[in-house]
């Protein structure tokens, strides 16, 4: 598929958001390959990230590349002392996405999102668009507003 997820474009198309499609020539398994082929700085590469709070009780937490989720940071921002990674089936199930194409937007069922601050000051970053080998670039600002994302301090740099 070169083409965002159909659910995902129409939720962009539907909250009026400018965004571009980028497809990459070629897989990419890293983050830094993954900024090389979409011809930004790491920091723009955004992991969307499904947490589970409880049964069937998730958020999607966006961390910038080169940097790691904070479970303590995030844990306080959403006042619960228990969160975890669910399995890769149960985060298709949440979100209606496999892992590495998860998206805030278009999800199959809307959950609230928690985006890191840092990623407010930026022009445009990049995330997954629900399709392996395609990502899309829009501006953060308007994207979380479209999904109504509270932004907060929820990630460290990732040591090297």
């Amino acid at each position: 598929m070169t083409e965002p997820h159909p659910d995902v474009t129409a939720a962009l198309d539907e909250n009026g958001l400018e965004y571009r499609v980028i497809v990459h020539r070629e897989p990419v398994t890293s983050l830094a390959e993954a900024a090389v082929a979409r011809g930004v700085d790491i920091i723009d590469v955004v992991k969307s990230l499904v947490v589970r709070r409880g049964d069937d009780d998730y958020v999607i937490a966006l961390i910038p590349g080169g940097r790691s989720l904070s479970w303590p940071k995030l844990r306080s921002v959403l006042g619960v002392s228990r969160m975890s990674m669910p399995p890769a089936d149960e985060a298709f199930d949440a979100t209606g996405f496999k892992r590495g194409t998860i998206t805030p937007i278009g999800t199959s069922r809307p959950w609230p999102v928690i985006a890191d601050a840092c990623l407010a000051d930026r022009s445009e970053i990049t995330l997954g668009s629900g399709a392996h080998d395609v990502a899309i670039g829009v501006a953060p600002l308007a994207l979380f507003d479209a999904v109504n994302a509270t932004v907060a301090d929820i990630s460290d740099p990732e040591e090297r």
